[in-house]
């Protein structure tokens, strides 16, 4: 990936081409004089849709996760 840094200042002025730059792939560093504040990269958005029920009894929940916790948990004496 290519990285661009560009002054805060000059961002403002070229947004528009910046933003046209990153939909093809270029980071852009936002600089305020030397110093990094901040990072324009592409949204990577997959390349399948997610599907629920894949994994399907790969986590389980406890019978007793709502009760209280006992007083020794607290005290720390547990």
């Amino acid at each position: 990936m290519l990285t661009k840094t560009v002054d805060v200042q000059e961002a403002q002025r070229n947004l528009q081409e910046l933003l046209s730059l990153v939909s093809k792939g270029t980071e852009i560093v936002l600089t305020e004089g030397t110093k990094p504040l901040a990072r324009l990269v592409p949204i990577s958005l997959p390349s399948t849709p997610r599907v629920a029920g894949l994994r399907t009894g790969a986590i389980w929940t406890s019978e007793d996760f709502d009760e209280p916790l006992p007083e020794d948990f607290w005290t720390g004496t547990a």
